[in-house]
């Protein structure tokens, strides 16, 4: 009996314990794990640098947000202790913030989103989420692109140069490799060495005029090709992409800048500086300036100072003013009546019609 009593006791047990694990497995599941977001990825990326300085900064999360929660106060961007003033947008599952001003040159920010941010059923991230990146440029004078024998040449041409109807040239004109016979338009009066135009205050050289006019032709040449490769290879953008391309109505301050594709000029655009601060212009695709379009340089800013290295074929539209030095791959094409304060450089031809181009 005792013993049938101890077996029943030991029966009782194993029931109630197996009743208990029972209960505990259905409490865990039947219990609900929330959804914790989760930042997927941002950009810049964690300790990215040479970020251009208007480079807009997002985030990427693993849900769709409420974006009542992803704003100023929970994406945020400072400058060591200094907030940088910005708004915040969200789409999708991307949200971005944009600052107001440019981000200073050659400097380190810190981005956070905070556990503020929220998903649509209320979650919050796990925790905060803070990444740095440094941004490109410098804080001294960029330097200026050298060109040499350049500096003699209000236009230099390798192909041909062009003048539809009568222009008006102040400073010397050069072609090479091309022949006298490429220049055309300007009546010119041949010397030994040199020819002369009533359209030109300066002297006009071709590759077969007499010596040195040959060898002095090629070495500037060589400088263009030189300067155009030096402008063209300057590291660390301080803008990259700006306006997509479209610079009309902007107001650009010293730096490098850079675009992948064309940049067209369809309305007026400021250059605003010192008389010793330096604007390289780097650009992949076309330059194309609208008639009637002008830059108009502000604070003491000088033409001889800017250079526009363009890759495809630079166009200034009828009767606009433009300023500055093109250092062109392609060609370069005034349409009737466009001024220049600057130089024309082109690695292949320049077409005139009844401009005026005028040494800096």
């Amino acid at each position: 009996m005792k013993l049938k009593k101890e077996i029943s006791i030991i029966a009782l047990l194993v029931v109630g314990l197996m009743t208990v694990m029972t209960g505990c497995k259905k409490d865990t599941n039947t219990s609900v794990n929330p959804t914790v977001p989760t930042v997927s990825s941002t950009d810049p990326v964690n300790n990215a640098t040479g970020v251009a300085r208007n480079n807009i900064v997002t985030v990427t999360f693993s849900e769709a947000m409420n974006s009542l929660t992803t704003n100023t106060s929970t994406f945020t961007l400072t400058q060591g202790t200094t907030a940088v003033t910005g708004t915040v947008t969200y789409s999708g599952k991307t949200a971005t913030f944009t600052p107001v001003n440019a981000l200073s040159a050659d400097n380190i920010y810190t981005a956070t989103i905070t556990t503020g941010a929220k998903n649509n059923a209320g979650d919050s991230l796990a925790n905060n989420t803070v990444w740095n990146f440094t941004t490109g440029g410098s804080t001294s004078i960029l330097a200026a692109v050298q060109l040499r024998t350049d500096t003699n040449y209000v236009i230099l041409a390798k192909t041909a140069i062009t003048n539809i109807s009568t222009s008006v040239i102040t400073g010397n004109m050069g072609l090479s490799p091309a022949a006298t016979s490429y220049i055309t338009g300007f009546s010119p009066t041949n010397a030994t060495g040199y020819a002369t135009s009533a359209q030109v205050t300066g002297k006009i050289y071709a590759a077969d005029m007499a010596p040195p006019t040959p060898i002095n032709l090629t070495t500037a040449v060589n400088s263009m090709i030189t300067a155009y490769n030096d402008a063209a290879g300057r590291p660390s953008p301080d803008f990259s992409e700006l306006g997509t391309g479209n610079i009309g109505g902007k107001t650009l301050g010293p730096g490098l800048y850079k675009w992948s594709t064309t940049v067209t000029l369809p309305s007026n655009v400021t250059i605003s500086g010192s008389a010793n601060d330096v604007w390289i212009f780097q650009i992949a695709g076309n330059l194309l300036m609208s008639s009637a379009v002008q830059i108009i340089l502000t604070g003491g800013a000088r033409a001889k100072n800017i250079f526009w290295q363009v890759a495809g074929q630079a166009t200034l539209g009828t009767t606009s003013k433009f300023e500055g030095i093109i250092l062109s791959m392609t060609g370069i094409n005034f349409q009737t009546g466009a001024s220049m304060n600057g130089q024309a450089l082109a690695q292949t031809a320049v077409t005139l019609d009844a401009n005026t181009i005028t040494m800096p």
